[in-house]
């Protein structure tokens, strides 16, 4: 590139031929004394090595030489001042190219550097070349690097050194040289030519805008150094980055064109920096509704506080996506649980809340809640040290009055529970890896649909998916596999979960779970599982299972479909009320469990697929679809598919209202129970009244509530033979576990009836 070709620029100072009134004394600058008359100069015509040529006798210290018109200077641009000297008689001085650097307005631009390398004069008639080269930018091989607000020179020499010396000066020649230094002027412009200077300390914010300003559509180049930015910069052209840049952690750097993770990884030196600093911008940067990890694995040394690394924002609420990559937990120290005891006390009054908490400084938001009465998956939401009172996700059952807590902060690869509401944020083909040293993800305590589509969450130490308060309110997550650390380790030895919901209508699609102590627990109502595999099973013959998805509101309104749910059962408590014995309302309601695959191997007798797990008593059923399910029971037989789990309390089954249990197939199960449940009784002998037994049948072992129909199957006959046509009215809810009914005739009859029999009214 030469400007004085492309930009039609003049470069070149006049020749001394053109008269000494175009050379100074001074600076060059209007008004200065030139050397038109003066004593010490005269214009030779013919020397022997120059031709025409200007000869000078230094009579002050420095003598000066400037040209009075003006070299303009662009930014990217670099000049070489070149000129030819020899020392004709007296005195032998020191020779240096030097220049007046002038600003926008005329002034002078202080500060920089005025002067080039000085060359000695030690042989008269020998003639020396000195040079110096002046630019914008602070680069090797810049003599004279005068910044972005340079923008123009009055170009010439100094002599220095003893006076009286005599030299001959050939005219001064200023040429382009900014090829020397730009590898591509068409697709890069350096940050350097605009004043960037890479030595970690100066702020290059002004540099980078000018830089990005200028582009034009072209790359902007950050060469090697280290770029301190004090300010936020927005680049709106491509960046490449061969040095870092370092900033404050509360100044962005937006990346308009390209936002993706490389990138600031590359412009910060380091994957854990150069991923908060894309997050902070993705939630800071319009232009981007996503991050994309472009397929490179990220590798975390620790928790990454998600909050932290966007200091000025608490909430959000704009749909952002992280996508494409892969999240590593490194091995250290740093992912160690911390645990914490306090003595707190609990009362039903204000049953989310824990008062008088010992310690409480040290008892971080996000912990695990432990102690007796505590159901599972009780987080501390919030805490307030003053009062000395922490709020929790949920009541606890029976946990009234004094005692010690365990709190138990699991580390997450990312935390987001710094903020104080988190919506509408999604991840997507995202490989969590945490490697059995740390825990996935932990939400915010507050906002909706967080969604995790086509994700992996790999061997977390204690949890894939924490909510802590109600972030997952309309959780989506599709498709996605929690693969378990402990799947060398059997059953009983399990301590992780999958994933947690606190709040309502959370939709759990697609997903395939291995071998956590449970997949999911659900709390809130209105939840969707569909479609999904969790297994949990181990070698042990007949072992114990644990449950893999609970659910813990009574009136859940929740739907359980189309899931291979493999060596573990589906749970229905109400662990999370706070007065667990039934007093008003819905009770155990409005679940539908349809056309699931319930698969197990080597358990127990004792073993169900589905549980009823009441904390209270006075608890029913009032709405319950069980159909199309196929329950299999492998290398031995279970005894019910469906049980209550009385622990705590029985359900009452006198009160049992809207039970459909129907279409369902069993194998290898004992009781194929049913509801409405078809019994042929045969009577062999006469008797006005006949029991008609439902053989376990009835769902839960449940009480019979009513009678469908009776259907004679061929005649009612007396002991004579002759047929009866008379109709039998019905005892309800007989035997000592009221699961009889009774047919009573007017007269005693025989023979074989078709009964169909209710748990429910």
């Amino acid at each position: 590139m030469n400007i004085a070709i492309t930009d039609g620029v003049e470069l070149m100072p006049p020749a001394f031929a053109e008269g000494l009134n175009n050379w100074s004394s001074g600076n060059g600058t209007p008004g200065s004394d030139t050397y038109q008359g003066a004593a010490n100069a005269a214009f030779v015509a013919a020397d022997a090595d120059f031709g025409g040529c200007l000869e000078l006798q230094k009579n002050t210290s420095v003598q000066k030489l400037r040209n009075m018109t003006r070299t303009m200077l662009t930014p990217g641009c670099y000049l070489q001042i070149t000129a030819k000297v020899k020392a004709v008689s007296g005195a032998l001085p020191t020779v240096r190219i030097a220049a007046w650097a002038g600003q926008s307005g005329g002034g002078h631009l202080g500060g920089v550097v005025e002067t080039g390398p000085g060359t000695s004069l030690s042989t008269y008639g020998e003639v020396v070349e000195v040079s110096a080269i002046v630019g914008t930018g602070s680069r090797n091989g810049v003599d004279m690097p005068w910044g972005r607000a340079a923008r123009f020179a009055h170009v010439g020499l100094d002599l220095i050194g003893a006076n009286g010396g005599v030299v001959r000066i050939e005219d001064i020649e200023v040429r382009d040289v900014t090829g020397v230094f730009l590898r591509d002027m068409i697709s890069l412009v350096d940050v350097t030519d605009y004043g960037a200077v890479g030595d970690g300390s100066t702020d290059n914010t002004a540099a980078f805008e000018a830089a990005d300003a200028a582009a034009a559509g072209r790359r902007v180049l950050v060469p090697a150094g280290e770029f301190f930015l004090a300010s936020t910069v927005s680049m709106n052209h491509e960046v490449r980055f061969e040095g870092t840049v370092r900033m404050p952690t509360n100044r962005m750097l937006l990346l308009t064109r390209n936002f993706d993770f490389p990138s600031y990884a590359a412009a910060f030196g380091d994957e854990e920096l150069g991923f908060k600093k894309a997050f902070q911008a993705l939630l800071n940067n319009a232009d981007h509704e996503s991050l994309d990890l472009c397929g490179r694995k990220v590798t975390l040394r620790g928790s990454v506080d998600m909050q932290a690394a966007v200091p000025n924002k608490t909430s959000y609420a704009t749909r952002r996506v992280i996508r494409n990559g892969q999240l590593e937990a490194a091995a250290n120290a740093a992912w160690d649980t911390d645990t914490i005891t306090a003595q707190a006390t609990y009362s039903t009054s204000d049953s989310r809340k824990l008062t008088n908490v010992a310690n409480i400084a040290n008892i971080p938001v996000g912990a695990l809640v432990e102690g007796s009465g505590v159901g599972r998956e009780i987080y501390v939401r919030a805490k307030n040290v003053g009062a000395r009172e922490l709020t929790l996700t949920a009541p606890l059952y029976d946990a009234v009055g004094t005692q010690q807590f365990t709190f138990r902060d699991f580390k997450y690869m990312l935390d987001f529970s710094g903020f104080s509401a988190l919506s509408k944020f999604g991840m997507t083909e995202v490989d969590i890896q945490c490697a059995g040293r740390c825990s996935g993800i932990r939400l915010a305590p507050a906002g909706t649909v967080f969604s995790l589509d086509h994700c992996f969450i790999s061997r977390p130490l204690n949890r894939g998916l924490t909510s802590i308060g109600s972030g997952c309110q309309g959780i989506l997550v599709d498709n996605c596999q929690f693969l378990s650390d402990e799947e060398p380790l059997n059953v009983s030895a399990r301590q992780s979960i999958a994933l947690n919901v606190n709040a309502n209508d959370a939709k759990l699609r697609n997903n395939r779970a291995t071998k956590f102590r449970h997949f999911a627990l659900l709390g809130g109502q209105n939840q969707t599982v569909t479609g999904n595999h969790f297994f949990q099973g181990d070698t042990v013959a007949d072992g114990s299972r644990t449950a893999g998805l609970i659910l813990t509101s009574t009136n859940c309104a929740s739907t359980v479909s189309d899931n291979y749910i493999d060596n573990c059962f589906f749970e229905w408590t109400n662990e999370r009320d706070a007065r667990p014995d039934f007093s008003s309302g819905f009770s155990f309601s409005a679940l539908s469990i349809t056309d699931n695959v319930f698969l197990s191997g080597d358990v127990a007798r004792w073993f169900s697929y589905i549980v009823v797990k009441p904390y209270g008593s006075g608890h029913f059923l009032n709405g319950m679809t069980v159909s199309g399910n196929k329950f299999r029971s492998i290398n031995g037989s279970i005894d019910r598919a469906e049980r209550v789990d009385t622990s705590f309390a029985d359900l009452d089954f006198s009160r049992s209202k809207s039970i459909f249990y129907e279409g369902n197939t069993y194998h290898n199960v004992s009781a194929a129970v049913a509801n409405p449940l078809r019994i042929e009784h045969v009577q062999g002998s006469t008797a006005k009244t006949w029991t008609v037994d439902t053989d376990d049948a009835l769902p839960f072992r449940g009480q019979a509530r009513g009678v469908d129909s009776v259907i004679a199957i061929g005649p009612v006959e007396v002991s004579g033979g002759a047929d009866r046509h008379a109709m039998p009215h019905t005892k309800l809810r007989v035997g000592s576990r009221r699961d009889q009914v009774q047919l009573v005739w007017p007269d005693a009859v025989r023979g074989t009836v078709q009964v169909t029999v209710r748990v429910d009214k």
